[in-house]
């Protein structure tokens, strides 16, 4: 009996936060140290200037420089996923070719946002898209961001062009992702959108997440994966279980404000946000602390 080979982004990815100094601006030797330890922690895939890394408060050419810094640091041990999203498609063309040229091996492109399009408008941004670019596209279905859901009609016929590879879904709607699943073609990935649904899409058949909370505990959701991805469900479970305060207190406020929070206490990162994004309430970082110290992220 043989056995399909593993799709280059199945596993765990981290949607990587950007470090900022005190005086705002991108701090080149916190993501540096920050890259380098996701990568000793065992993750299989960094995701930067996504919604996490606020992207959409980063210029070209802070994005361009994120993602460079990035793929110097990984150099070529595993794939780097760039967000160049979007609702303008000829904007996306532009950022895709600068993440090229910075080093990305695949495009994590956001279904567009605030246009509010029919499906047959993202079928068509999309495919403009896939068609003008380098590099293998990931779409990115988050209706909480962009104000309209990606069916899966429409992701069934977006698998099908060459150069869409992978969807990153964050709908929340597990029947939406069972539908992708049933009907996906030979080498489409399914990736978690949302932590908590990371153990029960891969036992539907999924092949990961692109993760917020591996941010701050690369081992673990590595690991989780690891284990669904062997058949050791068992294993999978027990982490995701470890997780589950950790998978809460990390939305305790808009993404990224409780994981930037979370690095800083660890030491990892400045507690720097750009507006209209702000450090995490003071009121929640009790909460915080204890789900930290109940994950391992801190000692008590």
């Amino acid at each position: 009996m043989t056995t399909s080979p593993r799709h280059p982004l199945a596993g765990s990815g981290t949607a990587l936060v950007t470090p900022f100094t005190d005086t705002g601006a991108v701090d080149e030797r916190a993501l540096r140290d920050l890259v380098a330890w996701q990568v000793a922690e065992g993750i299989h895939v960094l995701v930067p200037c996504g919604s996490t890394g606020e992207a959409a408060t980063l210029d070209a050419d802070e994005q361009e420089r994120v993602i460079a810094i990035t793929a110097e640091v990984v150099d070529g041990r595993i794939p780097v996923v760039a967000g160049v999203g979007s609702n303008d498609p000829r904007r996306v063309i532009a950022s895709a070719r600068a993440a090229v040229r910075a080093g990305a091996t695949h495009l994590l492109v956001v279904s567009p946002m605030y246009s509010k399009p029919p499906q047959r408008g993202i079928v068509a941004h999309f495919t403009m898209i896939a068609d003008a670019v380098e590099r293998p596209v990931v779409l990115y279905n988050v209706p909480g961001r962009t104000a309209s859901n990606m069916t899966a009609a429409t992701t069934l016929a977006l698998a099908e062009h060459p150069n869409i590879v992978a969807m990153k879904e964050a709908s929340g709607d597990v029947d939406q992702m069972r539908e992708i699943l049933r009907h996906r073609p030979a080498g489409f990935a399914l990736l978690s959108g949302d932590d908590p649904l990371t153990l029960e899409l891969m036992t539907l058949g999924g092949d990961g997440v692109i993760s917020v909370c591996s941010n701050v505990v690369p081992g673990p959701v590595a690991r989780l994966c690891e284990a669904m991805l062997t058949g050791d469900h068992a294993a999978a479970a027990a982490i995701d279980l470890s997780l589950r305060g950790w998978y809460a207190a990390a939305f305790l406020e808009s993404n990224p404000i409780p994981v930037k929070a979370a690095l800083a206490a660890m030491g990892r990162i400045a507690d720097v946000l750009r507006l209209p994004l702000v450090p995490l309430a003071d009121e929640h970082r009790p909460a915080l602390r204890a789900a930290l110290v109940a994950c391992g992220a801190l000692t008590a």
